[in-house]
């Protein structure tokens, strides 16, 4: 992730990630679509770390894939993910992060930090969900849970909107009509949503490394 940087060039490399993502759930063997691309943009050569009390979400499916962008460097690179999508969440207590390694002037790394949702009574609200998950450590319940299903098949939300062609209609996947997950600890590389509604919104930078967990 880290490379040598003459001037204040790498600062074009410091995105940092403001919409926040939210964990769905590991899938059972998921199925990868060669080459495909997962989100409707490259992706940033940088993920990011999510944790949240719990997410309670509606009509839950899932779907392997791969999302494609570039490293830090500059190079074409593709990371297999679990896309998993809701029509709608509720997220309680939430905090995203990122770092961004070897900044020029002196600064070495640095890290942003988002939270959101920390009353129980007005969490991060969500609708149409799509989550490109590398990793994930929670505990899951589900209602109505079906494994296996064609991807082409699974039913309320679908696949991604303008990602079609990038998912195999007969590889993997698993839905249900509910989903709840709690202590949650995700590693991503990319979310969108139709909505997110984000309460108690309170956004830090921090010199070092900083994270969710």
């Amino acid at each position: 992730m880290s490379s040598q940087v003459r001037g204040g060039t790498r600062w074009k490399r410091f995105a940092l990630v403001m919409v926040p993502s939210v964990v769905a759930t590991a899938a059972v063997g998921v199925g990868l679509a060669q080459g495909a691309l997962a989100a409707s943009f490259s992706v940033s050569g940088q993920s990011f770390k999510v944790s949240t009390d719990k997410l309670v979400g509606e009509d839950f499916v899932q779907y392997g894939s791969v999302a494609v962008g570039k490293d830090l460097k500059g190079n074409d690179a593709a990371h297999p993910v679990a896309v998993s999508g809701f029509s709608k969440a509720t997220i309680t207590n939430m905090c995203q992060s990122v770092v961004t390694p070897d900044l020029p002037f002196g600064l070495g790394s640095v890290s942003l930090q988002l939270k959101a949702g920390t009353d129980p009574k007005k969490p991060v609200e969500a609708t149409n969900l799509y989550l490109d998950v590398a990793q994930l450590d929670a505990d899951a319940y589900f209602e109505q849970i079906d494994i296996g299903v064609a991807a082409g098949s699974v039913g309320k939300p679908g696949i991604q909107s303008g990602t079609e062609k990038a998912v195999n209609p007969n590889g993997f996947a698993q839905r249900a009509k509910t989903a709840t997950l709690s202590n949650v600890e995700q590693t991503a590389w990319a979310t969108t949503a139709g909505t997110f509604k984000l309460s108690n919104l309170s956004l830090k930078l921090h010199k070092g490394v900083k994270e969710c967990f």
